[in-house]
């Protein structure tokens, strides 16, 4: 801060005029962009606990989900598959909780959270893309799934309809929360009755089918051992990025207060971290429908793993078959729906937040939403998905070493050692360009794992590859943020402006100030004083967008003197 700057809280300053027009115009770009690289401000988040959760817990409607729990079933038998899909639920949860807290209290998502627990300002740009691959690959496996739905109902050649799952996803997600509240909103009821009504079928009608799935040892029938449990999680554990997507949704919820606590801890636990209930759920009806194939369909076990066929053969068991294939369609065409606006939602979202920071130019989401659906379109036709389990494998490492580290860093190093900060930074100037102590971990964690997954450290150890990547993100974040004795979290302490940042219950403060680069009206957390005087020496605001997009640098605040 220089003595031209003055140190109180002066009236919001701006060369650009405030217009209605003008206005107008911000509205339509923050409601098309929502919000990327940003905080969501309060006065966008006008839903419910309720709305946002359920919007939230509409993406997780993908039919993967079955196949994943009948592929790890037919592999390694039902009681490997069962205590795979439950080490995959405990990590999930324990990671979840508290980067669902942060991004539901505190209205940032993952991206931005990961910047200041540990990463850094650019540090973040590698889990990023991370991040965004994962969207376009499983936006090229759902996608492939309703393709294949298509075909089966409608008699659709695949690669029209790899492109026509591909271009309706566009028109639903160029208008982002607004819009998806609605579309998932309205139809989850129908896809959860869809879903269930076969399962209760098997259940009330075949009763047997229930000791089938327990006994059901798999194609090596090896019985439960610690090997295949480890080998089947490590499949499931490749979704671990999907709590980054059920963030994307949870940063729009309301201000917590005494009057809605119950309601939104409720729906932050349930649409964060509970999203794997649901999933895991779904992974074992999978391999329950597969196993009922398997053992009373013939020519079953070619299809058991096919979601499209599981739900087909048992609606053909209630209804004729006219209606049980038009039924069968319809889920899975309303279940790739769901799921793909949430991928091609993220990886916009993703893909703009790096290109920004790296370029200091800011295009626009939906350029992004285009570019990553091509992306999981060429996927598509290419069929490149005989060799995309070892892809997802890969993959699963990298996330588990970035979700892990992130988690770690706010329960650990914040809540229990005290060095990193407790309030979230993610702003350009208040932080390091890159932190040690999240980099670096994530860095050896997911090099290590890989090594472990591909076999370097020897084929007995292969299957313990997501261990390794778990213990290694959990150990390292303490000790090199002891080690670093917290040095490198913050650039500078002080953004310059007097105004509380929370209000009286701990929330986001909505304090408007208006950005001198830009002349838009920003809430308190997204705004820093701007090194830069104004004309007449007074001091100036600028939105952390602005300043992501500073190329010459000249309204960031210099950092703090060393500490002696």
């Amino acid at each position: 801060m220089t003595d031209t700057l003055d140190t109180t809280a002066s009236a919001p300053v701006s060369s650009a005029p405030s217009t209605h027009d003008a206005a107008e115009s911000a509205a339509l770009r923050e409601t098309l962009e929502d919000y990327t690289l940003r905080f969501a401000p309060r006065r966008f988040r006008r839903w419910s606990p309720a709305v946002v959760g359920v919007t939230a817990l509409g993406g997780i409607a993908y039919l993967a989900d079955f196949a994943i729990g009948a592929n790890i079933g037919i592999s390694y038998g039902t009681g490997n598959a069962l205590w795979g899909i439950g080490v995959f639920a405990v990590i999930i949860i324990l990671t979840g909780i508290p980067v669902s807290y942060y991004a539901a209290r505190y209205n940032i998502d993952l991206d931005l959270i990961t910047r200041g627990s540990g990463f850094g300002y650019y540090g973040s740009i590698v889990t990023n893309i991370i991040y965004a691959t994962f969207t376009f690959i499983f936006f090229a496996l759902e996608g492939s799934i309703m393709a294949q739905g298509l075909k089966l109902g409608l008699g659709v050649p695949l690669p029209i309809g790899y492109a026509a799952s591909t271009i309706i996803i566009i028109p639903l997600v160029i208008y982002g929360m607004k819009a998806l509240s609605v579309l998932q909103v309205w139809t989850t009821p129908l896809w959860l009755v869809m879903m269930v009504i076969p399962f209760v079928y098997l259940v009330v009608r075949h009763p047997d089918s229930i000791g089938t799935f327990f006994a059901y040892g798999g194609k090596e029938a090896q019985g439960v051992n610690l090997g295949s449990i480890m080998l089947a999680a490590g499949v499931c554990l490749s979704l671990i990025a999907q709590i980054a997507e059920q963030i994307d949704y949870l940063r729009f919820m309301p201000p917590k207060t005494p009057e809605n606590s119950r309601r939104w801890w409720t729906a932050m636990l349930l649409a964060g971290p509970g999203w794997v209930l649901f999933g895991a759920i779904k992974q074992v009806i999978g391999l329950f429908l597969a196993v009922y194939l398997i053992a009373n369909v013939a020519g079953g076990a070619a299809v058991a793993n096919q979601p499209v066929h599981q739900f087909l053969e048992i609606y053909q068991n209630m209804m004729p078959h006219w209606l049980a294939i038009t039924l069968a369609v319809i889920l899975v065409v309303i279940s790739q729906i769901k799921i793909n606006v949430t991928n091609a939602y993220s990886g916009s979202l993703a893909w703009t937040n790096s290109f920004t920071r790296i370029t200091k130019h800011y295009p626009g989401r939906l350029i992004f939403v285009v570019f990553n659906l091509v992306i999981a379109l060429v996927l598509m036709e290419a069929n490149m998905f005989d060799f995309l389990n070892t892809i997802l494998g890969f993959y699963a490492n990298c996330g588990m070493a970035w979700v892990v580290t992130v988690a770690t860093d706010i329960a650990i190093n914040k809540y229990v050692l005290k060095i990193s900060p407790m309030e979230p930074e993610f702003r350009r100037g208040m932080l390091y360009n890159v932190n040690p102590v999240g980099f670096v971990s994530m860095l050896l964690s997911a090099g290590i794992s890989i090594l472990v997954f591909f076999g370097v450290f020897g084929e007995a150890i292969r299957p313990y590859s997501p261990i390794v990547a778990v213990v290694i993100a959990f150990v390292l974040p303490p000790i090199l943020a002891v080690a670093t004795r917290g040095k490198y979290y913050l650039r500078r302490t002080d953004d310059g402006i007097d105004l509380p940042m929370y209000d009286e219950y701990g929330n986001p403060s909505d304090e408007l100030l208006r950005c001198a680069v830009s002349g838009i009206e920003f809430e308190r957390p997204d705004m820093l004083a701007s090194a830069k005087p104004g004309p007449d020496g007074e001091k100036q605001y600028i939105s952390s967008l602005s300043l992501a997009t500073d190329r010459g640098g000249e309204h960031v605040l210099p950092a703090d003197p060393p500490v002696t």
